[in-house]
């Protein structure tokens, strides 16, 4: 089993229901896929900046999201 490090990282503020703490800039959890999960329901704020999921070991970036959209006009 893989005991690698990776780190869920921002450079802005990131919230979110899986996170432990929010406001935090960077997470650091002991497995691949919870991970990406807890980045991928999580957001930043300002709303719609990177957030990187990082194999601490080597650097190696392993998932990146951003918002889809920042908004819908509706007219």
């Amino acid at each position: 089993m893989d005991r690698s490090s990776y780190r869920i990282e921002s450079s802005d503020i990131m919230v979110g229901p899986l996170l432990p703490a929010a406001g935090s800039h960077h997470v650091l959890v002991h497995d691949r896929g919870l991970a990406t999960v807890v980045a991928a329901k999580s957001v930043t704020i300002p709303y719609g900046r990177e957030i990187r999921v990082v194999l601490v070991a080597t650097g190696e970036v392993v998932f990146r999201k951003t918002a889809a959209f920042t908004g819908i006009n509706v007219e």
